[in-house]
Parts: C-alpha cells; sequence; structure tokens
C-alpha cells in the first residue's frame, strides 16, 4: 500500500506538471471564443476535469477553445491572473481576498465543494497544535491558503495567538507534501486536503490531529471559481457558458458519483474509480455552487491583519448569477 500511495503521488505530481505545460484542445483561432482556465492540486477540482471530459462548454457555447493550466497554490494563480494571462482561476477563498483587499478586479463566479481539511502527523507524541515546537514544520500549499487561515483560527483558539504558528509553516504543493508526510521527512505535520488526506490516513501511523471545519466553526466553500472582471465585462457569453457548465457538472457529481468516479479513474489513471467514489462521498463532503463562508473568512482575516478591508457583504464580491442564492 505504501509503495502505491508513493506512486499515486508522483503521477499526480508529473500529470499536473503536464497540464500546466500545455492546454486541451486545439490551439484557438482569432474567431474562436477562448476561456483560460487553471486550477491547482487534489479533488477539490474535479468538478473542472468533469466538465472538461463531458465537454460541457462546448454544449453550452459550441466552438469555444479551453486552455487549461495548473498550478501548486492559490497565490500562483492569483498572480497569473493579475497578470492576465487567465480568465477564471479556481483557489481558496483566503488567497481570493487577498487579491480583492489589494484590489485585482475579480469576483467569484461560483463554489465548486466543500470538503474536509484533515491536519495529519505521523509524529505519536504530537496530540495537538500545543505540542508543536519550533523545530516542527507543518506542510500547506502556502501563505494565505485556506490551510494557512485555518491553522491561524486554530492557533488563536488553542494558544492565543493567530501567528504562533507561522514560523514553522512550510509552502509545498499537496503532491509533495504528502509524499513528505508519508516518507517521514522534512517536516512534522501536513495540513491536508482531498484525496491526499484520505490516501494517507489509510498509512500506519499518520493519524488526524485537527480539521478545518472544527477551526472554521462550520462548513465552508473549499474551492471557488474567480473570473477576471475584464472577462466578465467582455465576454459575457462565455461567462455564462463557464458558470451553465460549472453548475452541471456539480449537478452531475452529486447525482451520478460512481459515473464521475469512473470519469475520473479513467482521466487520473491513479486509483480505482471504488476509490475515487470514497472521496467523492466522503462524510462533509458536498458538490454545490453556493458560496458559504466568505464573509467569517473575512472578518476573521481582517482581525488578524490578513487583510486590510472586508466586503459590506458577500454579495458583492461575487457576480450577479449568485446573488439568488443562500450564500454567506
Amino acid at each position: 500500500m505504501r509503495r502505491f500511495l508513493i506512486v499515486f503521488l508522483v503521477f499526480i505530481l508529473a500529470a499536473g506538471m503536464l497540464v500546466s505545460s500545455g492546454c486541451t484542445g486545439k490551439p484557438p483561432t482569432a474567431a474562436a471564443p477562448r476561456i483560460r482556465l487553471a486550477d491547482q492540486f487534489g479533488l477539490g477540482y474535479a468538478p473542472l476535469t468533469i466538465m472538461l471530459e463531458k465537454k460541457l462548454l462546448e454544449k453550452h457555447l459550441p466552438g469555444i477553445q479551453i486552455e487549461r493550466k495548473k498550478f501548486g497554490s492559490g497565490s500562483a494563480v492569483r498572480e497569473a491572473m493579475i497578470a492576465g494571462d487567465l480568465d477564471v482561476g479556481f483557489m481558496g477563498i483566503p488567497p481570493f481576498l487577498v487579491g480583492w483587499d489589494k484590489g485585482v478586479d475579480w469576483k467569484i463566479a461560483g463554489a465548486l465543494d466543500s470538503m474536509p481539511l484533515l491536519l495529519l502527523t505521523y509524529r505519536e507524541e504530537v496530540k495537538g497544535i500545543k505540542d508543536l515546537r519550533p523545530k516542527d514544520k507543518v506542510a500547506l500549499p502556502g501563505p494565505g491558503s485556506n490551510q494557512h487561515i485555518l491553522l491561524a483560527m486554530a492557533a488563536e483558539k488553542e494558544l492565543g495567538d493567530a501567528r504562533a504558528l507561522d514560523e514553522i509553516i512550510v509552502a509545498m504543493p499537496h503532491p509533495d507534501a504528502a509524499t513528505a508526510l508519508l516518507s517521514r521527512q522534512d517536516i512534522t505535520c501536513y495540513y491536508g486536503a482531498p484525496p491526499y488526506q484520505y490516501e494517507l490516513l489509510h498509512q500506519p501511523g499518520i493519524r488526524q490531529i485537527g480539521d478545518g471545519f472544527t477551526a472554521f466553526g462550520e462548513p465552508f466553500s473549499y474551492i471557488v471559481a474567480v473570473a477576471a472582471g475584464k472577462f466578465y465585462r467582455e465576454q459575457p457569453q462565455i461567462y455564462r457558458a463557464f458558470c451553465a457548465a460549472l453548475e452541471e457538472s456539480l449537478n452531475f457529481i452529486r447525482a451520478n458519483p460512481e459515473e464521475a468516479a469512473d470519469i475520473l479513474a479513467r482521466v487520473e489513471k491513479t486509483v480505482p474509480a471504488a476509490t475515487y467514489k470514497e472521496h467523492l462521498t466522503w462524510p462533509g463532503t458536498n458538490w454545490d455552487i453556493t458560496p458559504r463562508g466568505i464573509m467569517r473568512y473575512a472578518r476573521y482575516m481582517q482581525e488578524a491583519g490578513y487583510i486590510k478591508k472586508t466586503p459590506a457583504s458577500w454579495q458583492e464580491v461575487t457576480y450577479p448569477n449568485l446573488h439568488a442564492l443562500k450564500g454567506s
């Protein structure tokens, strides 16, 4: 099983690197509508894979050309969007808010999912974050990520200081961090994401010592689709097609987890379909376009000094197609 997991992690990292250096479909022509998308590593981005494999964008806008890139963190996606290299980027709410706070012209087009994020360790003496020392290292995607802010929330509750653990965090893409924890090298803990955290929990000696829902106080949207303002204003037809395709993809995963798992197993070629189904239906997982947790994240991040301002409401930082939903 250990050898299987190492192969699984290496394959995902290699596949991600291949995706990031190329695109899906043929090079766009001057007349063809085009959308440039970027996601990251992990199960949270499964709706994009389903969308592309089932050609849902093409269904809603025939002839559209699609470019897909993959990055290791939300901050990397943010920088690519600021540079004008992307139309839609998939990331957590915290890196989105950091960009919004700095004046980036973007808003949330839809959420993808809500799912548990687990803090894992292999060290028997570490029962929780109170046991971490300066020599320890906690791997997570990067500063300002979901995992970083959730760790800060937990640190404030348990240690009395939101930044108490900032000096021991190490930025690593999920595949690298999972491999490091499995190898028991360089890091003490990994604040994970599906599917890596679920596969690690099957390994002897690796256990959970914290989780995001507890730190946050309630379920929240893990990944959101963020669209550039220029794209929204200048390409309304493509924007509408994207939102329709995203919602259809989410509905498909909810209604057909077995078929969705079959698609992911065929495309990713890393774990069996039965494993993907287990991950897609893991307790606490929900595939829903409604954004949740924006205001709680924003208020906390302002209080802790990660951003300077908060939106007046969650609708302020989302596009109108979401405003009739029961977001938060």
